[in-house]
């Protein structure tokens, strides 16, 4: 396996550096030079041999990748939210799969604690999970319950100082090695509660699942409750119901917004440079019509992208984001990169399906991306109930 210099300078057709702070700036070229640094390098043997490099945890930390909007008193940078957006941009751009051990960390883990846990949870957990010296992970998925999550069969029972927590968890990514999982079960009156479980508790196994050819450099896993003890104080008291894991969904599907995007730009940017660089017919097939029209269309869309994005990261510092914009956007970002990095490897022809270029992992990472978080259907039903006022779940 090649490996090539990382020489990736970024997309920006429309000038929308113009819009950023000096702060995003820097936030952004500093995820950067991390990403050529500590990712590229070893990013497609991680991938070759389906190994999330546990080195990248500690890097992840110090570049504020975690919890970036967490708030200085309990240990986060403080960021807005267009800085996690251009974070998880960088981070995609290097990997779907590292984009997602941090979006899972900042959106379904340290965001639920820090919204809805009590002070003492918030001190006790989140400064650790923002260096990386905790990871957590988030259960919410079952074997029979992906879109339908109101549909769970996880619950547990009071009894006394602590309940008794049975059920699994699916497809959950940093569950091999978490060291606590946001876990939302039923209480005995049938609401969903988010609890905290910690590596250790008797009856709470996390085994990793195998045989994936999308998101290989991630670990993926089960969360298996048997009998667990969980004592009431690791119940998050402010928020139950449904609403409360998918207010967590609505801030990680904001962040692969800005993500997917990312993988685009790495698709696009080394087609265009390959396009230069190939030569058939006497030439560089970059100046052939076909060639051009493709290159075209992913700036085009990619451009049209992250205008959505940081329109919508300005409503998120607003606080006046709608689920159904955010909706909107993480499936115009993911579709658009799938159809950008299917684009390029035709670009790239024959060269295109090996991993001396990162096409073929991006693609096969964004098959995974599709489809996580809510679907591509589901989130288009979405707006659509939220244009027509129907519910078409139901």
């Amino acid at each position: 396996m090649a490996n090539k210099e990382d020489r990736f300078q970024g997309v920006d057709y429309f000038n929308i550096d113009d819009l950023l702070t000096e702060e995003h700036v820097l936030i952004r070229d500093s995820a950067r030079q991390w990403v050529k640094q500590e990712v590229s390098p070893i990013i497609e043997k991680a991938y070759e041999d389906a190994k999330f490099p546990r080195q990248w945890i500690k890097g992840l930390g110090e570049i504020g990748a975690f919890g970036p909007y967490i708030p200085e008193q309990y240990g986060g940078p403080g960021l807005d939210q267009i800085s996690y957006g251009l974070l998880m941009q960088e981070l995609e751009r290097g990997d779907s799969g590292l984009r997602s051990t941090a979006s899972v960390q900042s959106s379904l883990v340290m965001y639920p604690i820090w919204q809805y846990g009590s002070q003492e949870q918030k001190m006790k957990y989140l400064p650790k999970l923002g260096t990386g010296e905790m990871i957590g992970c988030f259960g919410l998925t079952e074997p029979d319950h992906g879109s339908n999550p109101g549909g769970m069969v996880s619950s547990f029972k009071d009894a006394g100082d602590h309940v008794i927590l049975n059920g699994a968890k699916m497809w959950i990514s940093n569950a091999p090695f978490a060291d606590i999982a946001v876990v939302w079960a039923k209480d005995e009156s049938g609401r969903i509660h988010g609890l905290l479980v910690e590596r250790g508790m008797k009856g709470f196994t996390t085994p990793t699942m195998h045989g994936k050819w999308s998101l290989r450099a991630s670990d993926t896993g089960e969360l298996v409750f048997d009998n667990v003890p969980v004592p009431k104080t690791n119940i998050l008291p402010n928020k139950s119901g449904l609403g409360a894991p998918l207010g967590c969904l609505d801030s990680a599907r904001y962040g692969i917004s800005w993500g997917a995007i990312g993988a685009a730009m790495d698709c696009y940017d080394s087609a265009l440079r390959y396009s230069k660089e190939r030569i058939q017919f006497d030439r560089p097939i970059g100046g052939f019509q076909l060639q051009q029209k493709k290159l075209a269309e992913m700036v085009t869309e990619i451009t049209k992208a992250q205008l959505m994005v940081y329109r919508l990261g300005q409503l998120k510092n607003e606080g006046k984001a709608t689920t159904a914009q955010i909706s909107m956007a993480k499936r115009n970002s993911v579709d658009m990169a799938l159809k950008v990095s299917r684009e390029a490897r035709q670009i790239h022809g024959a060269m295109g399906i090996t991993n001396e270029y990162p096409i073929m992992r991006h693609m096969m990472n964004l098959e995974s991306v599709v489809t996580y978080e809510g679907t591509h259907d589901v989130h288009l039903l979405i707006t659509g109930m939220d244009i027509t006022g129907l519910n078409a779940f139901k």
